[in-house]
Order: structure tokens, then C-alpha cells, then sequence
């Protein structure tokens, strides 16, 4: 059968698609019951931003163009996965003040299922010691910049759906990063893959950052929802992090005024680097699995933010390449993607949202068997190394 492709933005080439439907009569050979739908949305702090809306004949999703192709909440059935922010977006990026003197504003456009968080940094707002202005805004530029272009693929034969796209984040003087992802999924199949290439437009050297910030809240994130991971070491982020060590891994009902929480971990992997982390609710029926490679994703950050559910009632888990420490701190311990001029690096994810008690325990046998391979060591309190001061 033959490849169908269509070009929703290119900006070099002065494409822009505003709206686009397809489905299986547009593919012949292909199965009934997918979609793919392209919009702009209009009004509202989300004026301007561009939507692809992809049905496989099963799950649901949505992909950002504006948002450096975030994911928005995801849907099987009548089960949702995603979390309820207090921010209603998607917000445009216009709207989002990164460069604000406290280095939050990225807070302002916070509400994804999953947010990548780089290119150049991803960790907390870093300040210069002699000027005091901001250094490096909470959770780097990438999701907060528009895709340069964008390509939908349908392949028949290889029964699936894929979703092309290029953002870029540079600086004149300073750093020349750009992201090319493709995200696809299978007819009928419960998850997502993203495929992403970190690339170096400069003729020197350069260093990156990544982190697949993955939210989920209420109702996957229930009282008594657990973390599984296959886990080679885990820190505390800090003392009010420590002070909950033992309960690291499950989650209390709604609490307003949580403060958050935050451990850090190394995974182990099977004999090839691949591992898998399951969060599951607490009657083990609903889950979603991550699962990466650690030689090029060592890291792992779970972030607890149990408040009320007005307040942003979420959890994040998070691989990545470094943890969410200021810049500095991270490249001073080696936790930095280095590139070649012109060089890449490959980085890969894959999301399952898991909806009855098979699938949730076919994850934990996987992770349990990966566990085999060593025990894991839980420090009670944060760690020179890997906790910044």
C-alpha cells in the first residue's frame, strides 16, 4: 500500500495548513476508524495555537505544533489520562513570560500530559551570582517554542500513524539547538512512541539537556497509586523530600497545601540499557508505562505535588538526561548530552496506557524482572553529587 503524507507546516517553503481531516478513506488499505484532525485553535490565552488530534481506532491524543509538540491528554474509552491544571490551555507561547525576573514564568503554560524541557537547560531557574538576573529560566525554551515544520505520514504497512516535526532554539552568539521528533502510533494500539534527535546547528561543540516531563493526576492518581521501577539507586531532592523517603513511591488523597516532593533515581535495564516504570492506581486496573533506554537516558525524577485538586493535583515522572537541577550544578557533574559540530544524539520514549488489571500486571512482572538484576539502594537523604546545594 502506499505511503500518504501532508505537509501541515513548513516554513521554509511558506506552508500552513489551518485545518486538516483524514481518515481511512483518504488511505486505501488501510483500517476502519482512525482519524487525524488538524485545527487552530481560536480565543482565549490558546488563540493561535495549532492541534493535531490523532485517533488510532483506540486511543486518542492530542500533539501541540505551537508547544514544541507536547502531548495533551490522552483517551481510551471512557478512561483519560492526563492531569487538571489551574492553567486552562493550551496557552500560546506569546502568553508564556520565560524571561520574567523570578524564572517561573513557564509555570503560566503548564498543563500537558507530557512537556519536553531543554534544549539548552531543564532544571530549576538559575541566576547570575554578580548581576543577579535570570541565567536559565525554570524548565528551558523547547516546549514553549512553535514547530518549524510539521508532517503527518500514514503508512499502511507498517500500520501506522506518524506525526513529523522540527522546532528550533537558538540564540545569535549563543546556542543553535534544534529538536526533530517524529511521534507515532499503531492502529488499535494503546501507546505512544516518540522518537526525538537532539541536533547541534553550530560548527563548534555544544551541550543539551532533556527531560520528558510526563503528568498525570486524578483519576489514575488515586490514594494508595504507586511508582513501580526497576530502581538501581534513589535520593532524596532535598530534606522535605527525605522526611516522606518511606513512602516514596505511593501517594495520599488530595491535600491542600502539599508541598511538593521530589526523589531522584537510576534505573536498571535489561542487557541492551531498556527499562520500563509503571505508575499505577491503587486497585492496580489503570496505569501508564514509560519506557526508555538508560544509556542514553541514565536519569529519573519523580515529582510528588499531591495538593488539592483546584491547586494542580499531579504527579510527574520524568527520564531524562540530567536531573532537574540549575544548569550549572548538572554540568558541572557530567550530566550533559555533548554534541559534536553538527553532531546528534538519539533519545526515545514510549508511553502505554494500560486499562485493566493484564496489562497493569504484565508491567509490574517486566519491571520485577529487571529488578533481578540488582538491589536497589535508597539513600534517606539527599546526596553530594546529586542534589544541589
Amino acid at each position: 500500500m502506499a505511503v500518504k503524507t501532508w505537509v501541515l507546516t513548513d516554513v521554509s517553503e511558506g506552508t500552513f495548513v489551518e485545518h486538516l481531516d483524514v481518515t481511512s478513506n483518504d488511505v486505501p488499505g488501510s483500517p476502519a476508524g482512525w482519524s487525524v484532525t488538524k485545527r487552530t485553535l481560536r480565543g482565549g490565552l490558546s488563540d493561535g495555537v495549532e492541534v493535531v488530534e490523532i485517533n488510532n481506532g483506540k486511543l486518542s491524543f492530542g500533539i501541540l505544533l505551537t508547544r514544541g509538540m507536547s502531548l495533551s491528554t490522552a483517551v481510551i474509552g471512557k478512561q483519560s489520562f492526563g492531569w487538571k491544571s489551574p492553567v486552562q490551555g493550551p496557552v500560546h507561547p506569546k502568553y508564556v513570560p520565560l524571561n520574567e525576573p523570578s524564572g517561573l514564568g513557564w509555570l503560566d503554560g503548564f498543563d500537558e500530559m507530557m512537556v519536553r524541557c531543554g534544549l539548552e537547560s531543564n532544571g530549576a531557574p538559575e541566576f547570575d551570582e554578580e548581576t543577579n538576573n535570570l541565567k536559565y529560566p525554570l524548565h528551558g525554551r523547547v516546549g514553549n517554542k512553535p514547530a518549524q515544520k510539521a508532517v503527518l505520514t500514514i503508512d499502511p504497512d507498517a500500520g501506522t500513524i506518524s506525526l513529523s516535526g522540527v522546532v528550533v532554539e537558538t540564540r545569535f552568539h549563543f546556542f543553535k539547538l534544534c529538536l526533530e521528533t517524529t511521534i507515532s502510533t499503531k492502529f488499535g494500539d494503546n501507546a505512544i512512541q516518540l522518537d526525538d534527535t537532539v541536533k547541534n546547528l553550530s560548527a563548534s561543540p555544544a551541550e543539551a539537556q532533556m527531560l520528558y516531563h510526563a503528568n498525570f493526576g486524578d483519576p489514575l492518581l488515586d490514594a494508595g497509586a504507586k511508582v513501580v521501577a526497576p530502581i538501581d539507586e534513589l535520593v532524596p531532592r532535598n530534606d522535605h523530600a527525605a522526611i516522606g523517603i518511606d513512602a516514596w513511591d505511593s501517594y495520599q488523597a488530595a491535600q491542600p497545601g502539599f508541598e511538593e516532593q521530589v526523589y531522584f533515581l537510576t534505573c536498571l535495564g535489561d542487557g541492551n540499557g531498556d527499562t520500563e516504570v509503571l505508575l499505577k492506581n491503587a486497585h492496580s486496573t489503570q496505569g501508564v508505562s514509560l519506557s526508555y533506554n538508560t544509556s542514553s537516558i541514565p536519569c529519573f525524577s519523580v515529582w510528588k505535588n499531591t495538593t488539592a485538586l483546584e491547586d494542580g493535583f499531579v504527579t510527574g515522572i520524568e527520564p531524562g538526561t540530567n536531573y532537574p537541577n540549575p544548569r550549572s550544578y548538572e554540568g558541572e557533574q557530567g550530566r550533559v548530552i555533548k554534541l559534536d559540530p553538527n553532531g546528534t544524539a538519539d533519545l526515545s520514549l514510549k508511553m502505554q496506557f494500560l486499562t485493566d488489571e493484564r496489562q497493569v500486571a504484565d508491567s509490574e512482572k517486566r519491571i520485577a524482572t529487571l529488578q533481578e538484576n540488582g538491589v536497589p539502594t535508597i539513600h534517606k537523604k539527599p546526596q553530594k553529587g546529586w542534589c544541589a546545594p
